[in-house]
């Protein structure tokens, strides 16, 4: 079969890997000249996923058999609504990709459904009366963007307008979500969604830039919870799956543990990005890439998992403004076994600007420990080795991200 697969960033390399070991033809679809998995394709077709009428196009003129993406939110609706319009394969349907991926409909199903989340409303101008009665601190963000793109922390009413225009101009329908900011652990929550039955993979804290208003993740952190706060995250998963009608799926969950309770921020019928499926394969022997890939091949596979290590993380590298030029240290990191594997966001000679999204990522690197110590050192030693040199040799990492 001829698969098109939209998006090549790094995650989607294991993805194509996967379809093409199963005897398929890839071609990729990536809005950049140059993106990571382009070279694991077998054809790259320069042009955004998020632009409907075009991937409808090129799917009819390569006369592909399915469309498929991993790892990534938005793509996963134009997967589904070109799919559903060519009469093509696919694990889920528009509508329901509509709701998981955009959030303004998210919101309302989980407040019909007595899904635990924040307060919030939905607007789609500049509107300083539609936080009234709100408590500061908000967190104003676009229904419908990736990447963590317009994602804003506002502390007083005086930088609410700024927050919100930037929100509503990342987001495709120009529409944004305004919560009230609950404090507390931010928790990134995986399930397969096995028939009707929730499978719990695994929990992880995720760790941001500290002293900002934006949510830069820098650390996926495992072990998070306990077995009682399991529960509770598969009594969540379970509710989330009956009202959005999610079977053979798999589930990630983003929430706030805040006094005790989870609160849902916002979820998705995918893997999660930067790796995640990496980490998730680590902590728990499942390998999540080659069950989605079977179901949307049209299986229904069946999950496994297992408690595979005592610590874990995912470990992100941001850099200083300047043309990313290459890596140093990865061979050493690696030769002494201080990493299990390292992933590439970011290809060479890419122009650096910022680091306040998880799209302004270089690099990434998976670290497993049996202490907390011994990870801590771990972490130290590949900080201290590793080097992002631009074109004027200097070293543009930005060190000890997480101090």
């Amino acid at each position: 079969m001829k698969i098109l697969v939209l998006a090549g960033g790094s995650d989607q390399i294991d993805l194509i890997n996967e379809i093409k070991s199963r005897g398929h033809e890839v071609v990729l679809v990536d809005y950049y000249a140059n993106p990571p998995a382009k070279k694991y394709a077998d054809k790259h077709i320069q042009e955004s996923t998020l632009d409907v009428e075009k991937v409808r196009e090129i799917a009819l003129s390569e006369k592909v058999d399915m469309i498929c993406t991993a790892c990534t939110d938005q793509a996963l609706l134009t997967v589904a609504k070109v799919s559903e319009e060519l009469g093509l394969p696919t694990y889920i349907s528009y509508k329901t990709a509509l709701n998981v991926t955009n959030k303004s409909f998210m919101k309302k199903v989980m407040m019909d459904n007595g899904i635990p989340t924040a307060r919030y409303a939905i607007v789609d101008k500049v509107d300083l009366f539609a936080a009234k009665g709100f408590r500061y601190p908000l967190v104003v963000k676009p229904v419908d963007c990736n990447s963590s793109k317009g994602v804003k922390r506002v502390e007083e009413t005086d930088d609410f307008a700024g927050a919100l225009a930037e929100a509503i101009d990342c987001s495709r329908t120009k529409t944004a979500v305004i919560e009230e900011f609950k404090s507390g652990e931010e928790v990134s929550a995986d399930f397969y969604i096995q028939g009707e039955t929730v499978k719990f993979l695994c929990a992880t804290q995720s760790k941001k830039i500290k002293n900002t208003n934006s949510f830069t993740i820098t650390q996926s952190y495992y072990p998070v919870i306990n077995e009682n706060q399991e529960k509770k995250l598969v009594e969540i998963a379970a509710k989330i799956a009956k009202a959005f009608d999610l079977k053979d799926t798999p589930l990630l969950v983003q929430l706030i543990l805040h006094e005790g309770e989870f609160f849902v921020l916002e979820f998705s019928a995918r893997m999660g990005g930067g790796s995640k499926h990496k980490l998730i394969e680590t902590i728990t022997g499942v390998d999540i890439m080659k069950i989605y890939v079977d179901r949307i091949f049209g299986a229904k596979p069946a999950v496994h998992p297992k408690k595979m290590v005592k610590f874990a993380t995912m470990n992100y590298v941001y850099c200083h403004n300047g043309l990313f030029v290459k890596i140093e240290g990865r061979e050493e990191v690696r030769s002494k076994g201080l990493i299990v594997k390292d992933f590439q966001y970011k290809m060479e000679n890419n122009l650096i600007t910022k680091h306040e999204t998880s799209g302004d990522r270089v690099m990434g690197y998976l670290v497993v420990a049996d202490t907390l110590d011994e990870m801590a050192k771990k972490i130290a030693q590949v900080d201290n080795t590793l080097k992002i040199i631009d074109d004027k040799g200097n070293d543009i990492m930005i060190h000890n991200i997480n101090d």
